[in-house]
């Protein structure tokens, strides 16, 4: 058998040699969530202030901590610019000082951004992210996060791996590594453990209520994406001391609950149409448990964006059920789930891949679950249901491809409905105490008839 160790060998080099490659102008990839690089980063971001270097941009997709070296060490971003696809709670905070950018899109079009030349023009001048260790036969393996990694690494004008040892290895699937044959330079990293996500909190009682109404579609044999949150454990807690069986797991991110109702038994995968008895995902977050279960799992199979998350695959596998949550709607049936207003709260991500997947998919469900109210910093109770979205407010979802709603005041299926069910329907799904004005409003807006039931 060949050894690539010679190979392996000769592109070894150091971090600050790596980071000596990246001139003005280019475009800088980071590895996805937990596979951002460190030792790479740290040492490009030393490189702040030199003469003539100007106008990096440093992109990555769903960071978690730490904050990245070159955000830190140049907060007047005379050397570098942020830029995030994916906005997590350290993404937001830096955008919130100024200090990072958002570039949205729906998440399974990522591979196709990074492979389709025209968009060359935004191709990655250095891609580097973390991996495992290279084994036998040369391949370096994504771990966490397979996403459009490989996309990218194939228009990337550099690529560098930065070794860690701590990585768990994510069977594939499809696009889960890259082989050295592909890779310009090596760095071995300082083995920093990837961030494990910490329990979610206990549910709130609409959580619960929540989770029991969308547990009254979920059958035997259904396949599964969940997200992270209470809701999702919650429903994966439900699950597991029910009496359902033969489930599957089609979903974008694999999570804590998921490996509850591997191990209840739950989890067979067997009624699945593609990728039968197989759990499909294309990223992963959670404990450490979680990774630990992933580590070489035979059942599991990580896969590229373009696939996990294609609504033209995911609607292949009957009775898909797919919930996420959403920030706010109006009357017209519009849902914001990533933006305060104008502020980005979150990102695009997969949801409307998975909307419409599930929404197609034969027997299958999409649900857009929220609490109807939130309470701001100063205690004041406000409706999430509003009769136009908040100014600046950035439409997620189309009105027209919303599925089901589901509030701890019931659920819903719009599709097919009128406006005036529409409205009816949704403001049937808010607090008690915001529907009288909901209904004026939705009268001055002129869809609300007085033909349609009081509530």
């Amino acid at each position: 058998m060949k050894s690539y160790r010679e190979e392996y060998n000769k592109k070894l080099i150091s971090a600050e040699k790596a980071a000596s490659l990246v001139q003005s102008d280019m475009y800088v990839d980071y590895g996805h969530f937990v596979l951002k690089p460190i030792d790479f980063d740290i040492a490009l971001a030393s490189r702040k202030g030199e003469p003539g270097l100007t106008n990096i941009q440093v992109r990555a997709s769903g960071s978690l901590p730490p904050v990245p070296a070159v955000v830190l060490k140049d907060p007047e971003q005379k050397t570098f610019r942020y830029i995030s696809t994916f906005c997590t709670e350290l993404d937001r905070r830096l955008a919130e000082k100024g200090l990072a950018s958002y570039t949205p899109a729906n998440y399974h079009t990522g591979d196709d951004i990074f492979s389709n030349p025209q968009y060359r023009d935004i191709w990655p001048d250095v891609f580097c992210t973390q991996a495992t260790p290279m084994d036998q036969h040369g391949y370096f393996n994504f771990g966490l996060a397979n996403s459009y990694m490989k996309s990218m690494i194939r228009g990337a004008g550099v690529v560098i791996i930065e070794v860690n040892n701590t990585i768990p290895l994510c069977l594939g699937g499809y696009g889960e590594n890259v082989h050295i044959s592909k890779v310009d330079y090596i760095i071995e990293g300082a083995d920093t453990p990837v961030m494990a996500i910490p329990p979610s909190p206990a549910p709130t009682p609409a959580e619960i209520k929540i989770a029991e109404l969308v547990m009254e579609d979920i059958h035997d044999g259904a396949c599964l994406q969940l997200g992270i949150g209470a809701l999702p454990n919650t429903i994966g807690n439900m699950i597991a001391d029910s009496d359902l069986k033969d489930l599957g797991i089609s979903t974008e991110m694999f999570c804590d609950a998921m490996v509850m109702l591997h191990e209840k038994g739950k989890i067979t995968n067997a009624n699945k149409t593609v990728d039968r008895f197989k759990s499909v995902y294309t990223f992963a977050l959670g404990s450490r448990e979680t990774y630990e279960f992933i580590n070489g799992n035979t059942g599991l199979a990580s896969c590229n964006v373009g696939y996990a998350n294609d609504p033209a695959r995911i609607c292949l596998n009957d009775q898909l059920i797919s919930i996420n949550n959403i920030l706010e709607i109006d009357l017209f049936t519009q849902v914001c789930s990533e933006s305060k207003g104008p502020k980005q709260i979150s990102g695009t991500g997969g949801q409307v891949d998975f909307v419409i997947g599930a929404t197609d998919s034969k027997g299958g469900r999409s649900f857009l679950a929220f609490e109807s109210t939130y309470l701001d910093k100063d205690g004041t109770l406000h409706s999430r249901v509003r009769p136009l979205l908040t100014p600046g407010a950035i439409v997620t979802v189309p009105r027209a491809t919303v599925h089901y709603l589901v509030t701890e005041y019931g659920k819903a299926c719009l599709r097919g409905r009128t406006i005036w069910d529409r409205a009816e329907a949704i403001i049937g799904l808010a607090h008690p105490q915001f529907r009288d004005e909901l209904i004026r409003e939705a009268d001055a807006l002129g869809i609300w008839r007085k033909s349609n039931k009081r509530l």
